[in-house]
């Protein structure tokens, strides 16, 4: 982490400015404005009925698919001091809330801005950066494992200076925790803390800068007297009244850089961004996926607590080609959700180790091609990796590589 830290602050030559979704369309003074996106998709699987985090598991007996990845509706509405964004998501599987908050700030002074409702948790720039205007199909792994759907309720201060200070941004949020479920599963609130630069005209405007750091401090309930600690090859199993009803921690630290160069051949762009921390999650079992075992919580957790230290990170670079509307990608992220075990040791007899242990690279590569400005073409192939378990269904990597084709209309 340390390393990465210095590698984020200290170099200095490449971002296209993020499209943050804390916000509204606009902050021009405007009545009811509505923006938003369709993406549409077909999808292959390696083989039927994988796992996956490219937009959701595959039916049992299915390895292909169209679905409607996210079809946003925003609507929102700016006054002099104040505004309410309200976002709604349909797809196939019926209709839901993805933004609801008020935003205000002094009529004088806009430097300063005060959020409650629904929003992303300003963790980072992933998390942030809208689905409607990324390159890529979907969010690293990592960022998808422990911030799912993105949202969270509560209420953030946001700072961006005016004039000379304008590229910092520093953020404050007060968090369920819980995701967007309504309901929170214990009385404990999370802080988020984040902190951006991001210059956007160095070089004669052709050099564009973004790095920043990022805090998560919360915690998870437990429901049971059984804990699993984290050991060198696996868990130690604690058993103890006092474990019930325990808050155990769940911290997470983050750093991102983002880099963008527009030169004679077209514009290259790179983002990287790492994180670490301590993760509550469960055991996989045959009713919770590997996957889904270090997934937060959005309800109160009913199995024992595995208490797991995890990293991971993600890179991506893009390429305009030739200044054209063609644009080659290629991304590459990991995620390690138990960094105090080997691949090796997960499933040996004793170790309390399953497949929610497992470590997972990605490596994609394809091409976006904007057929105008608001309809966009991605060609996407992801090569999905684990090195063998002892376990009987992971002694080798499994068949779970996914093509994405899709088509993006945004309005």
């Amino acid at each position: 982490m340390r390393n990465f830290l210095v590698f984020v602050f200290f170099l200095l030559p490449i971002i296209a400015k993020a499209q943050n979704n804390n916000a509204p369309s606009s902050y021009d003074p405007h009545d009811i404005k509505i923006t938003g996106y369709l993406q549409t998709q077909f999808q292959v699987a390696q083989s039927p009925g994988i796992y996956s985090w490219s937009g959701g598991d595959f039916s049992e007996h299915s390895s292909s698919r169209f679905m409607l990845r996210r079809g946003r509706l925003k609507v929102d509405r700016v006054d002099k001091f104040s505004s309410v964004v309200f976002q709604l998501d349909g797809t196939q599987d019926g209709l839901r809330i993805m933004d609801a908050f008020i935003q205000f700030h002094s009529p004088e002074n806009k430097s300063l801005k005060f959020t409650a409702g629904l929003f992303n948790r300003p963790f980072g720039y992933s998390i942030v950066y809208s689905s409607g205007y990324r390159d890529f199909p979907e969010r690293a792994r990592v960022f998808q494992t422990l911030m799912p759907r993105e949202r969270d309720l509560g209420a953030m201060i946001s700072y961006k200076p005016n004039k000379a200070f304008s590229f910092i941004t520093a953020e404050l949020a007060v968090v369920n925790g819980s995701g967007l479920n309504a309901r929170d599963y214990d009385s404990n609130k999370d802080i988020i803390g984040n902190l951006s630069f991001n210059f956007d005209s160095l070089a004669n405007k052709k050099l564009h800068l973004g790095f920043g750091a990022s805090i998560y401090k919360g915690t998870v309930r437990n429901n049971t007297t059984t804990v699993f600690k984290p050991i060198n090859n696996g868990f130690s199993n604690s058993t103890d009244a006092a474990n019930e009803g325990y808050n155990f921690r769940r911290d997470y630290y983050g750093a991102n850089l983002q880099l963008g160069y527009k030169n004679s051949f077209g514009e290259t762009t790179f983002k990287t961004e790492y994180i670490e921390g301590k993760q509550p999650g469960v055991a996989a079992t045959t009713t919770t996926s590997g996957l889904a075992a270090s997934t937060s919580f959005g309800t109160q957790p009913t199995g024992n607590l595995y208490l797991r230290n995890f990293n991971g990170y993600f890179f991506w670079l893009t390429q305009q080609i030739a200044n054209s509307k063609l644009t080659a990608i290629v991304g590459y992220d990991v995620y390690d959700p138990n960094t105090d075990v080997d691949e090796a040791e997960i499933g040996m007899a004793g170790n309390n180790t399953t497949a929610g242990d497992i470590k997972f690279s990605t490596l994609g590569y394809g091409f976006t091609y904007a057929l105008n400005g608001r309809l966009k073409l991605t060609i996407y192939n992801e090569h999905v990796k684990n090195d063998g378990t002892a376990l009987p269904n992971y002694q080798s990597d499994i068949k779970d590589n996914v093509f994405t084709t899709r088509l993006q209309y945004r309005w």
